[in-house]
This record gives C-alpha cells, sequence and structure tokens, in this order.
C-alpha cells in the first residue's frame, strides 16, 4: 500500500488515503515519486473538465506531472531504465493514476524524459508544465530580439519561466507584480520593466510608458474584458496571447492582430530543451513553497480560491 490524494468520486473533496501501489504494465515505467506539481488543472480534473474525453478510475489519484526515480519498466520499454532520474507529464488514460502519490506509472512515451542533472527531483517537478506552456507561447509568437512583450500574471510558474526565455531570445520584457519585492524579483528574472498592477490599470501603465505600443501580450489571468483591454496596446501586426482562454480570435483579426487562446501540447522535444537550459545553467526554477502530502486538501482549497502564489510543489516521504 501507499498514501495517495484522490477522491472516490467526481466533485468531492480531495483527502490522502492507503491506496495499493500500482502494478507495472507494458510499454509504462513504476516512478517512486519525489515530487509533484500543483496546478488548477488537477482540481478541475476532480470536477470532471476532462469527463466524457477520456475514461477515469475511482479512487482517482490526482496530479499531472512529477519527477522521481524509475522503480520498474513494463515489457517493450526502452528509452528508460530501473534507477533513472525522470521527470515530465504523468497525465495518462485512464485519468487517476497521477503523481500526488508515492509510487505512479507513466507511459514512456509521454512527455517525461531524465531530469536535469543540476537540480534535485523536488525543484524538477516544478518544471514540466509551466516551463513548455512558456517555451511553446514565445515559439508560437514568433517575436523578434529588441521587441517588447507585456506578461500579465508574471509572478507565477508559467510568468517565471516565460519572463526568463523571453529575455534569453533579447526581448524587453515588461512584467506585472503586486509589490516592490516581487517587482524586484522579475528584475532579477530578466523583465526589463515592472508595473505593479495594484497602483492603476496595467494598459493605463504601460500606455504611458510605451506610447507608440508594444509588439507582444502573453495574460495569463485577465477576463476576457481586461485582455480585450490590454489588447489595446499592441502596435498594428502584434500578437496577443492568453491561457485563460477568454480571447475573441475574430475580434483580434479584425484589429489587425495575431495569437488567441492558447493550449500547451506536452512533448518531449519541448523537456529537452528546459532541460539543458536549466543544466546550463539559464533557467531558474522558481518554487514558490513545498508542502507535503497532508497538506494538499488545504492547499488546493486556496488554489480554487485563487489565493495561492508562485508554484507549490508536493514532497513525497522518502
Amino acid at each position: 500500500m501507499m498514501k495517495a490524494v484522490a477522491v472516490s468520486k467526481f466533485r468531492d473533496t480531495p483527502q490522502v488515503m492507503e491506496l495499493p501501489k500500482p502494478a507495472v504494465r507494458p510499454g509504462m515505467v513504476l516512478v517512486r515519486v519525489a515530487a509533484a506539481g500543483m496546478n488548477p488543472f488537477d482540481w478541475k480534473m476532480v470536477d470532471g473538465i476532462m469527463e466524457g474525453h477520456m475514461p477515469h478510475q475511482f479512487p482517482l489519484i490526482m496530479g499531472v506531472e512529477g519527477a522521481g526515480t524509475v522503480a520498474a519498466v513494463g515489457e517493450g520499454v526502452t528509452r528508460f531504465k530501473e534507477g533513472d532520474k525522470i521527470y515530465g507529464q504523468f497525465i495518462h488514460s485512464p485519468i487517476g493514476e497521477g503523481a500526488y502519490a508515492a509510487y505512479a506509472i507513466v507511459p514512456e512515451n509521454n512527455a517525461v524524459d531524465l531530469a536535469p542533472a543540476s537540480i534535485a527531483l523536488t525543484a524538477a517537478a516544478a518544471v514540466p508544465n509551466a516551463g513548455m506552456t512558456a517555451l511553446q507561447l514565445l515559439e508560437k509568437m514568433a517575436l523578434q530580439k529588441g521587441q517588447t512583450v507585456l506578461i500579465v500574471g508574471a509572478t507565477g510558474g508559467v510568468g517565471s519561466f516565460v519572463t526568463q526565455l523571453a529575455a534569453l531570445q533579447g526581448l524587453l520584457v515588461i512584467a506585472t507584480a503586486s509589490n516592490e519585492a516581487s517587482a524586484a524579483r522579475m528584475r532579477q528574472l530578466g523583465a526589463a520593466t515592472t508595473v505593479n498592477y495594484k497602483t492603476a490599470p496595467v494598459a493605463q501603465q504601460v500606455k504611458q510608458l510605451y506610447p507608440n505600443g508594444i509588439d507582444g501580450l502573453i495574460d495569463l489571468m485577465s477576463n476576457k474584458e481586461t485582455f480585450a483591454a490590454n489588447t489595446a496596446l499592441l502596435k498594428p501586426g502584434g500578437v496577443a496571447m492568453t491561457t485563460a482562454f477568454v480571447a475573441d480570435e475574430a475580434a483580434l483579426q479584425a484589429q489587425g492582430l495575431r495569437g488567441g487562446n492558447f493550449e500547451t501540447k506536452g512533448d518531449i522535444p519541448s523537456l529537452n530543451k528546459l532541460t539543458k537550459l536549466i543544466d546550463d545553467g539559464k533557467l531558474q526554477v522558481p518554487v514558490g513553497k513545498n508542502i507535503t502530502l497532508e497538506e494538499v486538501p488545504a492547499a488546493i482549497a486556496q488554489s480554487r480560491a485563487g489565493h495561492a502564489t508562485g508554484k507549490t510543489v508536493i514532497i513525497m516521504p522518502s
């Protein structure tokens, strides 16, 4: 048996349970989980966001990303061997064999790869979803060196990665922050300018700083109205992306802008790039806080209420 955070039915309250350790299956690896990254998508799955799209099993163990050591390999597995330290997206069919557990099984062809050698597995668990989202957002936007990009929601997991990656590409990053400590952190990660969204609307402040407009917008948190207001900052031909799925893509096109709603596609090449950047010392991994399995139910309630700050990582008992 093993400890895991799971629910017994859709829309149930997550709790720590003693559940059977999963048995390895052909084409899969059994991972002794060191840590799991927390994402809002974890509780959205409990609410049934994938119901009707993928099979689910109950008790449903939560968690879509993690890092750990391969404890056993199934028949036909060639990419990994016992003892390998790996990280990546653990989500697969059936939903419910997640990373919020002492052990998890993962298909070898998932977006999983050898973990960066230069950081602990507990830090590596914070990388996959946020890192791949940041990387793919910038690839899709195709901005050129010297161009300006506003990042709204810059201090979170995705925002911290995208700020660093954009600065590495030679983009001038304008990052939002709520206080001077956060602003200083964003400048340390590569932001050229910061705006405090608590003092005045972001669009108003950026308009004063860049009266001729900006080239790109990455909005990780705004509602439909605020996103639309922020897109008015863009020069003709500019690009605006949102991960909150609030973009009216037809309206953007009518304004002569590119972009729209963005969804990450987990893949091995993206993880490879992140691993190299981390091991080359070019990318810092932002972890807001580490918690235990017992603290997960309260942390999920906090995330639901919109009070989570930074990336939370669940450390498994060794």
